[in-house]
């Protein structure tokens, strides 16, 4: 409501300054048209308007890099204006070519001061109005996403439940992976490419997740593999990896960078019990012992029944006898209760 008020007094005060113009007689006797150039003052009030309200996300990096880059380029020109100046009153130049000669270096060191704080604003940004120098994004550590946490698919459900409240970082290296999968000639491996492909696009077009595909590459990372491309690049961020792959971890940590291992995360959440519960659970086939079954909880845990094999395809009720945990997940032993 606010920024409606602002735009509502800016066009109002744009009127009301274009109607003061035109009534003034020296106005009109330049001016042959004064009520055009009304005219034409307010469409473009109104145009501006509705520009802004076309684009309501403006990135403050972008934002600051083109105000800080005309700035500069303005102080420049007006440093080189006067350095060249002595040459224009040697050269004995009239100012109808002096003027447009200024008005042409100005837009020049604009355009590249802009340009070159556009290029390199993963280095360091400006954020007004204090300008802050950093290599990186400040504040909370970025995560970067590895191809396996993308096409796993439960990167999405987790980072739409809130628990990640800092930027997701997809390298344009990893996409370019994940984009050779979806093409691949083999039918499962395109599959699990093209809905990787389909959770990159749901958290894009998500309002609640500020994703960034990050484009540069740095020296170290040129002839590296994936995976080695990865930990140099959230170690550059300091950033955390978000990964369901093992060996990327061990990688990771070897190189003292912080991971988030989804499959961690999942065993962590799934229920605890305790020997000597008491757990209803379904018998689906024979275990590898004799007289064993094998049932599953709603979570994927697999438990080992004792007395079990002749209950296949029926609910029974087990007491909990241990409680193994590996790197594969958690297993649970019981035996049937009499």
């Amino acid at each position: 409501m606010a920024l409606w008020i602002l735009r509502c007094v800016f066009l109002v005060s744009m009127a009301g300054v274009g109607f003061v113009l035109v009534e003034t007689d020296n106005f009109h006797q330049k001016v042959p048209y004064p009520l055009i150039v009304f005219v034409v003052l307010l469409v473009g009030s109104i145009a501006l308007v509705v520009g802004d309200a076309a684009i309501p996300r403006k990135r403050i990096d972008m934002v600051s890099c083109i105000y800080f880059g005309i700035f500069v380029g303005l102080c420049l020109a007006v440093a080189v204006g006067f350095a060249v100046e002595p040459m224009f009153n040697r050269a004995e130049l009239g100012t109808d070519i002096v003027t447009p000669i200024r008005v042409l270096i100005s837009i020049t060191l604009c355009y590249l001061c802009v340009s070159i704080l556009l290029q390199t604003k993963d280095d360091f940004r400006f954020i007004i109005p204090y300008v802050e120098f950093s290599k990186e994004v400040k504040g909370a550590k970025p995560y970067v996403l590895d191809t396996s946490v993308v096409i796993d698919g439960r990167i999405a459900d987790v980072v739409e439940t809130g628990v990640f409240d800092s930027q997701l970082i997809m390298p344009r290296f990893v996409l370019a992976e994940l984009q050779g999968i979806a093409d691949s000639s083999d039918k499962l491996r395109r599959a699990r490419g093209r809905r990787g492909l389909d959770i990159l696009n749901r958290l894009r077009n998500s309002d609640d997740v500020e994703m960034q595909i990050y484009d540069r590459e740095y020296p170290e990372m040129s002839n590296e593999p994936v995976d080695m491309k990865l930990v140099l690049l959230a170690k550059r961020l300091e950033g955390k990896i978000v990964t369901g792959d093992y060996n990327l971890n061990k990688i990771a940590r070897l190189h003292s960078v912080e991971v988030i291992n989804l499959n961690d995360i999942g065993n962590a959440l799934k229920p605890v019990f305790l020997p000597g519960e008491i757990v209803d659970v379904k018998i689906v086939k024979a275990g590898e012992e004799a007289g064993q079954g094998v049932g599953y909880l709603d979570d994927g845990t697999m438990i080992v029944v004792e007395g079990g094999r002749d209950h296949q395809n029926s609910i029974v009720k087990i007491v909990v006898t241990s409680v193994l945990q590996t790197s594969a997940g958690r297993m649970i032993f019981g035996r049937k209760e009499e």
